[in-house]
C-alpha cells in the first residue's frame, strides 16, 4: 500500500507532544488514514458524489 503521511511531520507532531513515534507506528497510521479515505470514498459515492468532503469524514 502506498504511504500516506509525511513521516517527517508526524514524528515532529510526536516530538511537540513530548513522546515518540516507532517506525512500526508509521505503517499502521498510514493504513488507518487508508481506511479512513475508503470508507469516506463509499460515502461520497452513495449519496451519489464523487468528491469526499468534510461531512464525509
Amino acid at each position: 500500500m502506498a504511504e500516506l503521511i509525511v513521516k517527517s511531520k508526524v514524528r515532529e507532531y510526536a516530538k511537540s507532544k513530548g513522546v515518540s513515534f516507532s517506525a512500526e507506528a508509521d505503517d499502521v497510521l498510514s493504513d488507518v488514514v487508508a481506511n479512513i479515505l475508503d470508507r469516506a470514498g463509499e460515502r461520497a459515492k452513495a449519496n451519489n458524489r464523487s468528491t469526499i468532503k468534510a461531512r464525509d469524514l
